[in-house]
């Protein structure tokens, strides 16, 4: 799964994906895609959601086998069919942390139901000067993210560039809704959704 598991290994759920998770629709399903230690599974679940992670390695999530609300899924995202579910199950959240694999992109914006929220983080390019990952197929290039989501989803937050923590990395960043409908009175715009406080 890319060059290397830097999700396995984190606990506490990315301060992105906290920030933005109130605008995923109360009670909505969630999807954790390469869930990796279930970080982000862990916070949709106590925050009342149906969660389902997938991942090609469920160790990380293994405690939580059998708990009323999570569904867990072994899938290599890479190799033969990518996409394993079927094409009418949808979500109100989809998250993807420290993963990049771009032909998921498209099924990744199918799999939104209307009014869903995508919250995607990873690494971007000028992260080699830290560490893995290095390769530039796996690292996301400046705007990357907002051009998957152009003139599919309404983007409500983007960020790129060096961090410090949890390590230094170079990372791009998009909280996005599955929802163009013009607004009233925005000239053809959609209506704006509130920002989470940092």
């Amino acid at each position: 799964m890319g060059e290397s598991h830097p999700h396995a290994v984190l606990q506490t759920a990315s301060a992105w994906v906290e920030r933005f998770a109130p605008l995923v629709p109360a009670g909505g399903p969630v999807l954790d895609l390469a869930c990796g230690s279930g970080r982000h599974l862990r916070l949709f679940h106590r925050r009342g959601h149906p969660v389902l992670g997938i991942d090609i390695d469920l160790r990380g999530v293994a405690d939580l086998a059998g708990t009323p609300g999570v569904e867990l899924l072994t899938a290599d995202l890479e190799q033969g069919n990518p996409w394993p579910l079927p094409p009418d199950r949808h979500f109100a959240g989809i998250v993807v942390a420290n993963y990049l694999h771009r032909p998921l992109f498209p099924r990744l914006l199918d799999a939104l139901e209307p009014g869903g929220v995508l919250l995607y983080e990873t690494f971007a390019m000028g992260n080699a000067r830290f560490g893995k990952p290095s390769s530039p197929g796996f690292l996301l290039r400046q705007g990357e993210l907002l051009e998957v989501a152009r003139g599919r989803l309404q983007v409500v937050a983007y960020e790129h560039g060096e961090v410090a923590s949890p390590r230094a990395a170079v990372v791009q960043r998009l909280a996005a809704v599955a929802d163009l409908t013009p607004g009233q009175g925005l000239d053809g715009d959609p209506e704006p959704r509130p920002l989470p406080a940092r």
